[in-house]
């Protein structure tokens, strides 16, 4: 590897720019690096608000948050022992396109993603100079998948597929699945054939394996039996209640309550309460219900239960302020 780029994505960049054909690079975070470590002592630097790293944006030279906007400049030393030995871990768009100036200095390099089409018609800028081959090298997020047609491109490389596999969400793979294969529909779309490289440390994962052979009825039987067997859509109705509140035992109490009633009314399986993997928002901690509720239960009888208990639960002067949202069949 060089930087992030592997020898073959390197060789085959450098075949398409030699045709002055263009390519378009997929890296599903913006930003230059998500973490940034102390090599001293571990500390990362959180958001004050959110339980989540902040990632570093070296254009602005500061810390931000990506779910509520905080942000700090960069710091010089850790915050928590005073090391000046800093490292940051993990790579977004903006490492790349940094990658990419050294590795191709006369080629010319455009990124697409929140950061760069903030401004107004930012997007359709970057859209039309790179329609009219003013852009080499596009490097983007998934604003780049879907719909974008470009004749000249010819190469599309995924810097890192593993990072979509290995959400905690049982749509994971079927979501991977889907946004590789519309990634790679940006190449060869005339009469070029087109290319796709896609880098990965786990090329035999069943997922990967499928999008390089175009797979889907693979895919479908896999994703099929697994949620058969784990009772998830289309054979089980999912109803997800997030509940949000700013005092953590408050929520606890609360969750804990709503979850045990709904258990002895409703006879189905009901998960929770679980903290999410992000478990607090602009400094709102976070608790979700899961009910499962099988094809043949009639959802009308459940749903008006689930209105009731809520109801009932509104109506408890201590959980009030329990902000509860909730999301049937969520997709």
């Amino acid at each position: 590897m060089t930087g992030h780029f592997s020898d073959s994505l390197i060789d085959e960049i450098t075949k398409s720019l030699s045709l002055n054909e263009q390519v378009i690079l997929f890296q599903n975070r913006r930003g230059f690096s998500p973490i940034v470590e102390c090599m001293t002592c571990g500390h990362v630097p959180q958001c004050i608000q959110c339980d989540v790293s902040l990632t570093f944006h070296k254009s602005k030279n500061q810390l931000r948050c990506h779910y509520c906007g905080y942000s700090i400049s960069n710091p010089t030393h850790c915050h928590s022992c005073s090391s000046v030995h800093l490292s940051t871990k993990g790579f977004g768009t903006e490492q790349i396109q940094q990658e990419l100036n050294a590795l191709f200095p006369n080629s010319k390099i455009g990124r697409m993603d929140q950061d760069t089409t903030r401004g107004k018609f930012g997007f359709d800028k970057i859209i039309d100079a790179f329609k009219n081959r003013e852009i080499d090298i596009l490097v983007g997020t998934q604003m780049l998948a879907k719909g974008l047609d470009f004749d000249n491109v010819t190469l599309v490389g995924i810097m890192n597929a593993d990072n979509m596999l290995y959400h905690p969400d049982f749509r994971a793979f079927e979501r991977s699945f889907q946004m590789l294969t519309q990634v790679a529909g940006r190449s060869g779309r005339s009469e070029k054939q087109g290319k796709v490289i896609i880098q990965t440390y786990n090329p035999a994962h069943n997922t990967i394996q499928q999008v390089t052979r175009n797979d889907y009825v693979g895919m479908y039987k896999e994703q099929i039996h697994e949620r058969q067997l784990y009772h998830y859509p289309p054979f089980y109705r999912l109803i997800k209640l997030t509940l949000k509140h700013r005092d953590y035992e408050k929520l606890k109490q609360g969750s804990v309550w709503l979850n045990e009633v709904l258990l002895q009314n409703l006879k189905l399986p009901v998960l929770g309460p679980e903290e999410p993997s992000i478990s607090r928002v602009r400094n709102e901690y976070i608790r979700t219900i899961l009910i499962k509720i099988p094809q043949e239960q009639s959802l009308l009888v459940i749903k008006k239960t689930i209105q009731k208990i809520l109801d009932s639960f509104e109506s408890v002067s201590q959980f009030r302020a329990i902000k509860v949202a909730v999301n049937v069949d969520f997709y």
